[in-house]
C-alpha cells in the first residue's frame, strides 16, 4: 500500500484472529451433531490417537515422552486445555523442534502440528496449536478444505468478501506491509517468511482479514448467530460459545520463549479470565468499565478484538507489527477500548 494511509478495508494477516471463526464453524457441526465436544478427538482423526507427553530431555539431550493420562477432546482443542503448545510460548517445544527436527508451522507442512503435549489434556490453560487441530478435524468430517467450508458457510452468508487463507488480486492492492519494531522505537518494514505453498489451512492463525469484514462476524456474535436476516449459528450455540467451558481453570499470563516474534503478554493484569469456544473471557468487569461476560482476541501482528454482548459493543484494530503485544500497538487497542467505555 506504499505509505498509504490505513482504513476499515486495510487488508492484512489476522494471525489468531482466525480461532475465534474457526471455533464458529466447528460449532455449526456441533450444532448439526457431526461433531461432539467432549468426544475423544481421535474418533475425527488418527493422528490424535495415544498423545504423548513431552517430560523433558535426557543427559543426551533427546526428548522423554509418556502416554497422556488422559484422551484429547474437541473441547480441550478449542479452549487451549489440550496440552498443545506453540514453539514461541514454550521454551522445551522449542527444544524439541530443535533435536528432532521436525517441520515447524512456518514451513506450511502438516507434519508441523504432529507435536508431543507439554501437560495432561485437561488439567491446565495454555497457549498453542489446538484450533489448528480443530481445524484438520472439520475438514475430516466435511471432506473439504478449510478455506472452502468458511467460504461457503460463513463469509458468502455473512459479506466477508475480503476474508480468506490466500488473498485475491483485489485484496493484494490493499495489503499492508509488515513492519518491525527496532531497539530505537522506530519501525522496519520486512518479508515474513511464508511457504509459498501450505498443506493445510491454518485454523489457528492464517487467514487474511479486513477490520471492516471482521466486524462482520462480530455482529453476528452480538446479534446471537444472525446478521442482516441470515442465520449461520443457533442463539444458544453463540451463548455456549460465549461463557467458560473450561471449568475451574483459568487463562493465565503469555510468557514468550522468542521474544524477536512475542512479548510477554498479558490481557487485563489481575482480572480472572477463562476461555470459551473460542475467546478469552474476562470473568469480573475492567477498570475501563468493560463489564464481565466481555469475548476478547488478538492476532500475533498485533490485531486485536473485543465483543461485548451485554452492552452490544464491539470493536476490533489491525496492526502489521511485530513483536506481539509491542507496547505501542496494543496500547493504541486499549486506548481505543478505553476510548469507547469513557464515551
Amino acid at each position: 500500500m506504499g505509505n498509504d494511509g490505513m482504513t476499515t478495508d486495510t487488508v492484512g494477516a489476522i494471525a489468531s484472529m482466525t480461532k475465534a471463526i474457526t471455533g464458529a464453524a466447528v460449532m455449526q457441526l456441533v450444532e448439526q451433531g457431526r461433531l461432539d465436544l467432549d468426544a475423544p478427538a481421535e474418533t475425527y482423526c488418527a493422528e490424535l490417537t495415544t498423545p504423548q507427553v513431552l517430560e523433558g530431555f535426557d543427559d543426551a539431550g533427546q526428548p522423554i515422552l509418556r502416554d497422556a493420562r488422559s484422551q484429547v477432546t474437541l473441547r480441550n482443542l478449542l479452549t487451549h486445555t489440550s496440552g498443545f503448545a506453540y514453539d514461541f510460548t514454550d521454551p522445551n517445544l522449542d527444544k524439541w523442534f530443535g533435536v528432532t527436527d521436525a517441520p515447524r508451522m512456518s514451513t506450511g507442512r502438516l507434519g508441523a502440528l504432529n507435536t508431543p503435549l507439554m501437560f495432561d489434556p485437561g488439567t491446565k490453560w495454555f497457549y498453542g496449536i489446538g484450533i489448528d487441530w480443530a481445524g484438520i478435524i472439520l475438514e475430516r468430517v466435511t471432506k473439504s478444505k478449510l478455506g472452502d467450508y468458511f467460504s461457503e458457510h460463513l463469509f458468502e452468508p455473512l459479506g466477508m468478501m475480503d476474508t480468506g487463507f490466500t488473498c485475491t488480486p483485489n485484496m493484494l492492492e490493499r495489503k499492508a506491509a509488515m513492519h518491525l519494531r527496532t531497539p530505537d522505537s522506530s519501525f522496519m518494514s520486512f518479508q515474513m517468511p511464508r511457504a509459498e505453498t501450505s498443506e493445510f489451512d491454518s485454523g489457528g492463525g492464517g487467514l487474511f482479514s479486513t477490520m471492516s469484514d471482521y466486524t462482520r462476524f462480530m455482529r453476528m456474535i452480538l446479534n446471537d448467530g444472525e446478521l442482516d436476516g441470515t442465520r449461520v449459528l443457533g442463539a444458544e450455540t453463540v451463548a455456549q460459545m460465549a461463557t467458560n467451558q473450561m471449568g475451574d481453570i483459568r487463562v493465565t499470563a503469555l510468557k514468550s520463549a522468542n521474544p524477536a516474534f512475542f512479548s510477554d503478554a498479558d490481557f487485563y493484569p489481575g482480572i480472572p479470565k477463562s476461555w470459551g469456544l473460542s475467546f478469552l473471557i474476562n470473568e469480573e468487569p475492567l477498570p475501563n468499565g468493560c463489564p464481565a461476560g466481555a469475548l476478547t482476541w488478538a492476532g500475533a501482528f498485533n490485531s486485536y478484538f473485543w465483543i461485548d454482548k451485554t452492552t452490544g459493543i464491539a470493536g476490533c484494530y489491525l496492526s502489521q507489527v511485530l513483536p506481539f503485544f509491542d507496547a505501542g500497538a496494543s496500547g493504541n487497542f486499549f486506548d481505543f477500548q478505553n476510548a469507547v467505555y469513557a464515551s
